[in-house]
């Protein structure tokens, strides 16, 4: 398990209404001491129960509003068989 310093929360809102709920963690990709080797996890998704749980427990959170386009709607044109 990792401290409350290695890790962090992620909430990701949607204009929809919309929420995900996501987990990273610190890592080296070669020791502690090079600060260049330091990185972030790929998000991981996790429960909005666990999300609020930790929260409340102190854990580093972050809030994005993520602001999407609607996908466009490309309609499919039905070909006619020639007889």
């Amino acid at each position: 398990m990792h401290s409350k310093q290695t890790v962090k929360y992620i909430c990701h809102l949607y204009s929809s209404g919309n929420q995900y709920f996501y987990k990273t963690e610190l890592i080296t990709y070669d020791s502690w001491e090079d600060i260049d080797s330091l990185g972030w996890t790929t998000p991981r998704p996790i429960s909005e129960m666990t999300f609020r749980k930790r929260e409340k427990e102190g854990y580093k959170v972050e809030y994005k509003t993520l602001k999407k386009e609607p996908a466009e709607v490309i309609p499919f044109v039905k070909k006619q068989l020639s007889q």
